[in-house]
């Protein structure tokens, strides 16, 4: 039997820390994952609207074998240069790939679309800069969940999104983990917002305990698929501390997409951005009999912190969407 790990986040793996950053006014923000020490990581993206940076330096094939950091920003376009703000901050703390006397840290990040929200986007500085610097220094193994960080100004289809999180401890002692900016155009509960789509998958009533939805037949095309503004993206961190390469990394990412499927309907549309980073912060050899155990865990986490990013989700001056309604 799977159980969540004692913070059920993403720094019950030890060596992590995370930090979030945001500006309520903007309703906008940005999250960090970072380490003491850099770790192995990959990508996978399925979205039809990607945004990011320094991604391709994830693929196996490339030389690049460990990253200091992962970002995910709100912003869209504007939020990658959040990235700078983290390289910025590891280079002060002398962390970075060396190149000779050189030092270069390795920061790759994702943005998600939040620019219609309701915030103040009427800048005269672009501010992710200054957030990812923020975000970074705040990064440590306690971290809050729902309106923070990337998750900020998130929306989905119907409600508020959120930043959520969810772990496992497998029975070979080996902690997944995830953790979400949940932003879909898709819808994250059946009509009438109550139940999650993720419900099957909850923990400890981490999300409001309803269970599934006793009704079906939900086969509708939600409106918003058809609305003129932009895109909206969810952007996933999934983590290891179980030993595995880069390739392993990226076939943790890709079957990771599934726990978005299972949570968001529809999920990996045209107009999102949908990607999944995933890392291990072990270096210790590989074993591969651990990934199909680690990539199944890791699916059921990612569904579960995508419920438990909109539960968490708060009001806030200004909002355009409701958040999940309690009553």
């Amino acid at each position: 039997m799977l159980r969540p790990g004692p913070r059920n986040l993403i720094t019950d793996i030890a060596a992590l820390k995370v930090g979030n950053a945001e500006d309520q006014s903007l309703k906008s923000g940005v999250t960090v994952v970072t380490a003491d020490a850099p770790f192995t990581a990959s990508c996978h993206v399925m979205g039809g609207a990607p945004g990011s940076r320094d991604t391709d330096l994830l693929a196996p094939d490339k030389s690049v074998a460990q990253v200091d950091a992962l970002v995910l920003a709100g912003g869209s376009a504007f939020g990658l240069e959040a990235c700078s703000g983290v390289m910025e901050a590891l280079h002060a703390a002398g962390r970075g790939f060396e190149v000779g006397t050189a030092r270069v840290p390795i920061a790759p990040g994702a943005i998600l679309f939040d620019l219609l929200n309701g915030g103040n986007k009427d800048w005269d500085k672009n501010p992710y800069n200054a957030l990812g610097r923020a975000a970074f220094a705040t990064a440590s193994q306690e971290f809050a969940l729902g309106s923070h960080g990337a998750g900020t100004g998130a929306t989905t289809a119907t409600l508020k999104g959120g930043l959520g999180s969810a772990s496992f401890v497998l029975e070979s002692g080996y902690t997944v983990a995830a953790l979400v900016a949940a932003n879909p155009v898709g819808t994250v509960t059946t009509p009438g917002e109550q139940h999650f789509w993720a419900a099957p998958f909850e923990i400890d009533g981490e999300f409001g305990a309803l269970g599934p939805d006793p009704r079906a037949g939900f086969a509708t095309v939600p409106t918003k698929l058809t609305a003129a503004e932009g895109s909206n993206t969810t952007l996933a961190i999934m983590a290891t501390d179980a030993p595995l390469t880069k390739a392993q990394c990226k076939r943790l990412a890709v079957a990771s997409h599934d726990g978005i499927a299972r949570a968001i309907v529809p999920a990996h549309t045209p107009m999102d951005g949908d990607l999944v980073f995933a890392l291990s912060t072990s270096n210790a050899a590989p074993v591969d009999a651990l990934l199909p155990q680690l990539c199944h865990a890791g699916a059921l986490c990612l569904s579960r912190a995508i419920a438990r990013a909109i539960f968490l989700a708060r009001p806030e001056t200004g909002d355009l969407l409701p958040c999940w309604p309690r009553n």
